[in-house]
């Protein structure tokens, strides 16, 4: 019996079985209507809506699965949100198997750009105070919906917040989970967790053969591929470098793309790194031990399974949930992450600038040309960089003191 506990306690440790079901909890929730209305927006029916939440969850389950234990690093595979959203407003006059030929075509080429090794390089020179800010930034929404929540519901999130403060004063590991717990329990008891909607419903598979129409390659293929690099895997690789995880992102990149090809035929129309649940799975409340942390992803691909194969259900369930509750949880569980990487953006005095102009244009939410903030706020950080770093001497004080770099800071150019 004693070695049977040892074994659960070490595949099953607790911090990370949550961790990875508030991951799918938020990932899920925070958009799932989003993908619903791609769906309709491509002339799905509703067994068609079915079958893409069933690839997507299985593609999601697999990636983060199968890569988090080749790597034993917490891999967050995610379904792209901003791609749903441009295919929400993207698909007029396309047919569902035109728009699945434009899924396939998107995947080709974020597959080219793993294999290659592009994606990567241009990841490599990426100064880490900017890699911090552009993860602040992209957090930060849910640092302040944990306060914002309040107003829609402040008893539920007022009980989140006091009880995790307590229970992470005593037992840090259990403090997220009993915050959730308690949100649960608060919302029944006042009768905002309605079920009345939820109904038992396994997802079929619904094969669609892709139609390849160059009018939509270009239109919805490009533009998909675009905000799935830019928007997704961008902030993605940052969260795992953040942590300390040295992924190789080439070979990440060409499964995720490789993934969604297979899939596409069935409704996947887009797999990347995840940056918001990522973070959620690689900091300290994942597990004490950052060497275990991949077991969150692991849980959390598990429980996507789940949510695939009972897509309707789950999603009736999860939505559910009142959304100041789901505010509060995604809150609560990055105030670490977002606290590190603060200090992580800031702590260089040189780059100070260059990475707080990064971390405001990313949370100032902006788009331009359908790309989202986090790569425009990446190049404002790179060309503040650019400018009042990277080719700045250095003044004789700075010379005769800074002789040794502090661990973290990158490497100063001398050129």
């Amino acid at each position: 019996m004693g070695t049977l506990l040892r074994l659960v306690r070490s595949v099953a440790p607790l911090p990370a079985v949550t961790a990875g079901l508030i991951a799918v909890l938020v990932g899920v929730t925070s958009s799932a209507a989003i993908v619903f209305t791609a769906a309709e927006a491509a002339g799905a029916d509703a067994g068609q809506i079915a079958s893409w939440m069933l690839a997507l969850c299985v593609g999601m389950a697999v990636t983060c699965a199968g890569l988090s234990l080749r790597y034993r690093a917490p891999v967050v595979i995610a379904w792209s949100t901003p791609g749903a959203a441009l295919l929400a407003v993207g698909l007029d006059g396309v047919t569902l198997e035109q728009a699945i030929g434009a899924f396939v075509f998107s995947a080709a080429l974020i597959t080219l750009s793993g294999v290659t090794g592009l994606f990567e390089k241009v990841m490599d020179r990426i100064p880490v105070p900017l890699a911090a800010g552009l993860l602040a930034g992209v957090l930060l929404q849910f640092g302040v919906g944990l306060f914002t929540g309040m107003e829609g519901d402040f008893v539920v999130v007022a009980a989140m917040f006091g009880v995790y403060l307590l229970v992470r004063r005593w037992s840090p590991r259990y403090a997220v989970l009993a915050a959730l717990l308690s949100g649960v329990i608060v919302a029944a008891l006042r009768g905002s967790l309605d079920l009345s909607g939820v109904r038992p419903q396994v997802a079929v598979p619904v094969l669609v053969v892709p139609e390849f129409s160059w009018q939509a390659l270009v239109s919805v293929g490009v533009p998909l591929f675009v905000v799935t690099m830019a928007s997704q895997n961008l902030p993605g690789v940052a969260v795992l470098r953040n942590d300390g995880y040295r992924v190789p992102i080439s070979p990440v990149i060409a499964w995720t793309g490789a993934t969604t090809m297979v899939l596409a035929p069935f409704g996947c129309f887009g797999l990347n790194l995840a940056a918001i649940t990522a973070a959620i799975c690689t900091g300290p409340q994942a597990h004490p031990d950052r060497e275990r942390r991949f077991l969150a992803r692991v849980w959390a691909g598990v429980f996507y399974l789940c949510v695939g194969v009972f897509g309707a259900t789950v999603a009736a369930l999860l939505v559910a949930l009142p959304s100041a509750l789901i505010m509060a949880i995604a809150g609560i569980g990055l105030l670490g992450t977002i606290g590190g990487s603060l200090n992580s953006a800031l702590s260089d005095e040189r780059a100070r600038e260059a990475a707080l102009v990064t971390f405001l244009a990313t949370a100032s939410g902006i788009t331009l040309l359908g790309i989202g903030s986090a790569f425009w706020g990446l190049v404002a950080g790179a060309l503040t960089w650019a400018i009042t770093v990277r080719r700045r001497p250095k003044s004789e004080t700075e010379t005769d003191t800074e002789t040794v770099e502090r661990p973290g800071e990158p490497e100063r150019e001398t050129s």
